[in-house]
């Protein structure tokens, strides 16, 4: 398997009535990392795309809360397009992987989980330094 399979689509609980839809987010339950912080991205302008970085241990959940965008997650080798566009779905990344966030509907509203708190040592913002640290060997 290769690393970039790790990126998946988890299934949220989605809890139906006549008064409309709950989601619920359970650390450890259906995200497999403890929440350390919680971000969302709004108000991203037509064409503009977001991340465009990699992490070397933080991990994310993203969710389309409203209206829908795509997640291009690169692990050096592969390449992988998401969908988002139900806020019952949440996609998983783990660590060591370039991640950039495009095609914003009008409104969208993307979620973000991490399972650390913000540490700018943890960034590749460089794609070609990202790519020669996953070609090094594992420590």
């Amino acid at each position: 398997m290769s690393h970039i399979d790790q990126c998946r689509i988890i299934d949220l609980p989605k809890h139906s009535d006549p008064r409309g839809n709950l989601s619920v987010i359970e650390s450890g339950i259906h995200v497999p990392f403890d929440l350390k912080r919680v971000y969302y991205l709004y108000d991203v302008p037509g064409g503009s795309s977001r991340a465009g970085h990699g992490h070397i241990e933080l991990q994310q959940l993203f969710v389309a809360m409203s209206g829908s965008f795509d997640v291009i997650v690169d692990d050096g080798e592969n390449r992988k397009k998401f969908s988002l566009n139900r806020s019952y779905y949440g996609l998983y990344v783990p660590g060591m992987m370039w991640r950039e966030v495009e095609n914003f509907s009008s409104g969208g509203v993307c979620l973000v989980m991490a399972s650390t708190l913000y540490d700018p040592k943890d960034y590749y913002h460089d794609y070609d330094e990202f790519v020669a640290a996953t070609r090094q060997p594992k420590k």
